[in-house]
């Protein structure tokens, strides 16, 4: 039976499996546009288990992914879900690298997810989560560009990306523009760290149940999960590419459980779009709105 006392986010981040951290030493990015496209596979089976549930989600569009595909847009759209930013081609903040050229970026994202009908997004999440405390400024022009709300900053401790003294609930990012609240994917606090349990490769990594019990637990403490996932987890033929083992570990890990584990999930909890779940929390409604929790 599915709890009815919090509901809780669910996100995709929409990009192709050429795309990701992992296999970027594999596919040049002049190569993109000749490989070919199985987005449709792990959307179709995200979108189909979304609707069978009951459950809506925010899905953050690679501006690149906007321009080939907009049927995808119209589609999550259509259905009811949250469409926001993840960028326009996967490229990591520090690469992006200046105010300036974030603006640009935001800018030719926001152009490509309105003109394939969807309004200007509200959310945004960096690239493998590489907002950081040498990126904070990216908090700047998220603000300066009205977005309400960003998912990019990971409390753990990561080789690449990772804020672990940042706090794992809903708070606020002052900036001079305005706040920006800020909605991390979930983690759980164990042994004075804070575990990753919001999805991507831990999921397919730990057995559900384990995902469940944290869930459960975050409830009980009154605060909503933010949970992630990606198309092309759900797309257990796609084909295998040479990389480093560890690379290739994580990206191929038990591709054929994510579906099933996603169900599993929708069947206990409750699950909603980004937005749903800070408007239900009484998070601010834009970027130049007051806050009494400001994480600095």
């Amino acid at each position: 039976m599915k709890h009815e006392r919090l509901l809780h986010a669910l996100s995709f981040d929409v990009e192709e499996y050429f795309q990701v951290a992992n296999l970027r030493e594999t596919f040049d990015r002049a190569d993109w546009d000749r490989v070919p496209s199985r987005l449709a596979v792990g959307m179709d089976a995200i979108l189909g288990a979304l609707e069978a549930h009951g459950a809506r989600a925010t899905f953050f569009f690679l501006g690149w992914i906007a321009e080939r595909h907009p049927d995808l847009v119209r589609r999550c759209l259509a259905a009811g879900h949250e469409v926001a930013s993840h960028g326009y081609e996967h490229s990591f903040l520090q690469d992006i690298g200046s105010k300036a050229a974030l603006a640009l970026d935001l800018a030719r994202t926001e152009d490509a997810l309105m003109a394939a009908g969807a309004p200007r997004p509200l959310g945004f999440r960096a690239s493998t989560f590489t907002l950081t405390r040498d990126t904070w400024w990216a908090f700047d022009v998220l603000a300066e560009r009205g977005y309400r709300y960003d998912s990019s900053v990971h409390p753990v401790r990561h080789p690449v990306y990772g804020v672990p003294d940042f706090d794992p609930g809903i708070s606020s990012v002052r900036t001079a523009s305005g706040d920006v609240v800020e909605f991390p994917v979930s983690t759980y606090p164990f042994l004075g760290r804070n575990l990753p349990v919001g999805g991507g490769g831990y999921f397919r990594l730990l057995p559900v149940r384990i995902t469940r019990a944290a869930l459960n637990s975050l409830e009980k403490r009154g605060r909503p999960a933010a949970f992630y996932l990606h198309p092309w987890e759900f797309d257990p033929a796609q084909p295998r590419h040479s990389a480093a083992w560890h690379k290739r570990f994580r990206h191929y890990l038990n591709l054929e459980r994510t579906l099933p584990r996603l169900e599993y999930l929708l069947t206990h909890f409750r699950f909603g779009t980004m937005l749903e779940v800070l408007d239900a929390q009484g998070a601010p409604a834009s970027p130049r709105s007051a806050s009494t929790k400001v994480a600095t």
